[in-house]
């Protein structure tokens, strides 16, 4: 194993720390409790929005913190839940009066986690809804989308959220406008090499190097197919034709596209991915509106990509559009 790290046991909370000393401006650390992230200036008067989930993503999930974003989140330790008092105190500071929406990807330890929160905070007088995001369409069938894993989908819901809370929209309208976000996004992606876990000093699964797996999850979870590495836009057409067929897409929609980096693909590689993938939008006549190319939702160092598209209303697009205050987020 090679990291450039102190103790792997203090792994998190020095990343945290070195998050918040690089941007003072955007995050601070929670009074009563170290694995929470806040917003530095707290907003005042609107729908605090709230997620939470474990370390080794970033951006996700802490990044997101901002204006335009998250007004709080939860840190787990390396791909584990916050733990339920950990969810309890970023609802608590999100909270301004208005009530919060809690946005989980989908995974059981998050969402039992922020069921049991809910619960606690709601007994004290904060109102709560929740939004579990499930956007991989390798992790279950579109008849079983209630099974599907939350990935890098989950960033354009917590901007679109984010987005409409800032207007000062209700509870209910924050939380309409983001499940139709998320009913509307589809990822799909692939991995070419595993990460290593600080603590674990070891690989999350092994694969051959002349071998990728296409569905692979963020942590290591089992694709829907282990084959031959291709080329480019041979993997890219295959991945398309996926989401495609998932997504029920037609001629003249209009979408936003997030090109994902899982930690190692370097951006070069991305905009190869980028163009073959516009390349086929310009084909099937649909709108790319916007992409975002990048690392938005990593897995330490695992070499691989993920597509994502979301299908814009114009409600989605315009709040997919406001303008946010987020280190990690281009508007």
């Amino acid at each position: 194993m090679k990291k450039i790290i102190n103790n792997p046991s203090d792994f998190v909370e020095e990343s945290i720390d070195g998050l918040i000393k690089s941007h003072p401006n955007i995050y601070a650390l929670a009074k009563d409790n170290n694995r929470v992230i806040m917003r530095a200036n707290k907003a005042s008067k609107k729908v605090g929005i709230v997620t939470g989930g474990g370390s080794g993503h970033l951006p996700v999930f802490t990044g997101y913190v901002g204006k335009g974003f998250l007004d709080a989140c939860a840190i787990g330790s390396v791909f584990a839940s916050p733990s339920v008092e950990q969810m309890v105190s970023a609802i608590k500071n999100a909270d301004s009066g208005n009530g919060v929406l809690c946005i989980i990807g989908n995974y059981g330890g998050d969402v039992m986690n922020f069921e049991m929160a809910c619960e606690m905070v709601e007994a004290e007088g904060i109102k709560t809804k929740k939004v579990i995001v499930a956007d991989d369409i390798a992790s279950a069938s579109e008849q079983e989308k209630s099974k599907r894993r939350g990935i890098a989908g989950m960033i354009f819901v917590f901007k679109i959220a984010g987005a409409i809370a800032e207007t000062g929209a209700s509870l209910e309208d924050v939380f309409n406008t983001a499940t139709e976000a998320n009913n509307n996004i589809r990822t799909l992606g692939v991995a070419l090499s595993p990460c290593i876990l600080p603590e674990a000093g070891k690989p999350t699964f092994e694969i051959n190097d002349d071998e990728i797996e296409i569905g692979m999850g963020i942590h290591g979870e089992p694709g829907i197919k282990r084959e031959k590495l291709r080329s480019a836009n041979d993997l890219v057409d295959d991945l398309y034709k996926r989401i495609m067929e998932d997504s029920k897409l037609q001629s003249n929609d209009n979408i936003a596209i997030m090109i994902n980096s899982l930690g190692a693909t370097p951006l070069e590689e991305l905009y190869i991915v980028s163009k073959r993938i516009n390349e086929n939008l310009s084909n099937s006549k649909i709108k790319n509106v916007k992409t975002y190319v990048g690392r938005y939702a990593t897995s330490m160092e695992m070499a691989g990509m993920s597509i994502t598209t979301l299908k814009l209303t114009d409600n989605l697009k315009k709040n997919l559009l406001a303008m946010s205050e987020c280190p990690f987020w281009n508007n």
